[in-house]
C-alpha cells in the first residue's frame, strides 16, 4: 500500500441508525480493539484489529491505548461571532440580543477582527472534537470569507452564511433586502462546493426580516443547488408572541418560512422549543431538521426541548451548541445537558441515542450521512480520539463501569474539552491535546 495509507488502533464505536427507529442493539457498532484504516482522507475499512492487522503490510498502525475512537461530532447550530460574549450574564432571549450579541457582532465590519475570531473559534470546536458545524456568520460578508478561509485552510467541512437582517435591530447591523441577496450571491459563487466548505441562506429569525427580505432568501435558496437555510424557530415564548404581532396574516411561526419556501431539505431551524403537533408534521414531511441546543435553552430560559415527540414525528434532529448563548463548544457537555432537559420532563436520553444526536444523527439533519457520521467505507475520515484518563475522576469513574453504555454515559457526563485527544479531518490531524 501507498504512504497515504494509515490505521489507526483502539477501541472503536459507531453509531450505524437511530436507536428510536431500529432499536438500541441495532443501532452501533463497538470493537473493543479495533483497527480504522484511513486512505485518502477517507474511511477504508473498519474492523476488529485482530482480522484486519494481518491484511496490513507496510501500512504504519498508529495505536492508543485507553482511548476511544469516534466519528467527529458534528454542530448544527453555533454563531462564531458571539465567542467573546460566551457566558454573558442574566438576560433572557430578546433581551439578550440586545445586550450583547448586537455589540459584539458590530465588530465584524472589520476584516482582521473577523478573522482573528475565526481562528480561535475553529481552534474550539476542534479542541472539543467537532470537525463540522452549521455556523452563523454576521451581517457582514467578510466575517463569512474570514470563517471560510480559515476552515479551508484546514480542509474542514464547514457550512455557513451571511445573516440577513433588514429591521428591528441597530442601523450599524442591518442590510437591506436587496444587498442581502446580493452579497449573499456574491458568497455563494465565491465558497458553495469549494473543497469541503458549503454555503446557508441565513436570515438572523423572522422578526429581523421584512417579507421582502424574506421572499428574497427563499428565491435565494432555490437558486443553487444544495445550498443550506439555516435560521432560528419557537425558541422563546416572547419571540412567538412577537412573530404573530409582525405577521398577523400567517397561521404561525413555521408559516412564515413556509410562506416564503425557506424550508425543506437542508433548511434547518435551531432550537424549536415550542413546536405544536401540526408545524412538527409539516417538518417531517418537508425533510427540514431541528437543532436540539440544550445548554443554550436552559441558559437563556426557553423552555424543554420536547425531542421524543419530534421523533414520533420523523423530524430529523441534530445537536447544537448555540455559542454564545450555549455555554459550551462541548458536544459531551450539550449531551450532559440534554439528559437533564429529558430528565425534567420525565423521559430518558439513552447515551447510545446520544451518540447518534452527535454524529450520525447531525450528519442526516444536515444531508451529509454519505460522507459523515459513521465510519461506513468512503466517507470521510473525520474521527475523534477520547482518552479514559483524561481527568483523573474520569478515569476512576470508567474503572467502576459495567457495560460500554455505561462507559458512554460517563463520558458524555463528566467529558468535556480535556476528553479529546486529538481529533482528524479528512485523514490529517488537526488537533493534538498538549
Amino acid at each position: 500500500m501507498t504512504s497515504n495509507v494509515k490505521a489507526y488502533r483502539a477501541a472503536i464505536l459507531h453509531s450505524l441508525a437511530d436507536p428510536a427507529v431500529v432499536g438500541v442493539e441495532a443501532s452501533y457498532e463497538y470493537f473493543e480493539d479495533g483497527l480504522l484504516l484511513v486512505e485518502d482522507g477517507r474511511i477504508a475499512r473498519v474492523g476488529h484489529a485482530a482480522e484486519l492487522l494481518p491484511t496490513l503490510k507496510g501500512v504504519e498502525v498508529v495505536e492508543y491505548r485507553d482511548a476511544l475512537i469516534t466519528p467527529g461530532f458534528i454542530d448544527t447550530h453555533i454563531h462564531y461571532p458571539q465567542t467573546g460574549m460566551i457566558a454573558s450574564y442574566g438576560e433572557q432571549l430578546l433581551d439578550w440580543l440586545n445586550t450583547y450579541t448586537f455589540p459584539t457582532e458590530r465588530q465584524f465590519a472589520d476584516k482582521a477582527h473577523a478573522s482573528d475570531v475565526a481562528e480561535i473559534f475553529l481552534k474550539e470546536l476542534l479542541r472539543n472534537g467537532t470537525t463540522t458545524a452549521l455556523v452563523f456568520g454576521s451581517v457582514h460578508p467578510q466575517s463569512v470569507d474570514a470563517l471560510f478561509e480559515a476552515a479551508e485552510a484546514l480542509n474542514l467541512r464547514m457550512i455557513a452564511g451571511k445573516v440577513l437582517m433588514d429591521r428591528n435591530a441597530p442601523d450599524y447591523l442591518t442590510d437591506t433586502p436587496q444587498s442581502g441577496y446580493a452579497e449573499s450571491k456574491e458568497l455563494i459563487e465565491r465558497w458553495h462546493g469549494k473543497g469541503r466548505l458549503h454555503y446557508a441562506v441565513t436570515p438572523r429569525f423572522a422578526p429581523t426580516s421584512s417579507p421582502e427580505q424574506l421572499a428574497l432568501a427563499g428565491q435565494l435558496f432555490r437558486e443553487y443547488p444544495d445550498l443550506y437555510m439555516h435560521t432560528h424557530l419557537s425558541e422563546n415564548r416572547q419571540e412567538i408572541e412577537w412573530v404573530k404581532e409582525l405577521f398577523p396574516e400567517r397561521t404561525g411561526y413555521l408559516n412564515v418560512y413556509d410562506h416564503y419556501q425557506l424550508i425543506g431539505a437542508r433548511a434547518v431551524f435551531a432550537h424549536g422549543v415550542h413546536l405544536c403537533d401540526e408545524e412538527c408534521r409539516r417538518l417531517a414531511e418537508t425533510g427540514s431538521a431541528v437543532a436540539f441546543c440544550p445548554t443554550s435553552n436552559l441558559f437563556l430560559g426557553s423552555g424543554l426541548f420536547d425531542l421524543n415527540k419530534l421523533e414520533q414525528h420523523g423530524v430529523r434532529v441534530g445537536l447544537g451548541t448555540d455559542v454564545g448563548a450555549g455555554t459550551s463548544f462541548s458536544q459531551l457537555q450539550s449531551l450532559n445537558e440534554a439528559y437533564k432537559v429529558m430528565q425534567l420532563q420525565g423521559k430518558k436520553l439513552d447515551p447510545f441515542k446520544s451518540l447518534y444526536l452527535a454524529t450520525l444523527g447531525g450528519a442526516q439533519a444536515l444531508y451529509l450521512d454519505d460522507k459523515l457520521g459513521n465510519f461506513a467505507s468512503g466517507k470521510d475520515a473525520d474521527f475523534v480520539v477520547l482518552d479514559y484518563h483524561a481527568t483523573p475522576l474520569i478515569s476512576y469513574r470508567l474503572q467502576q463501569a459495567k457495560s460500554l453504555a455505561e462507559k458512554l454515559f460517563a463520558l458524555c457526563m463528566l467529558g468535556d474539552d480535556r476528553v479529546v485527544q486529538e481529533a482528524f479531518a479528512a485523514g490529517q490531524s488537526v488537533h493534538r491535546r498538549d
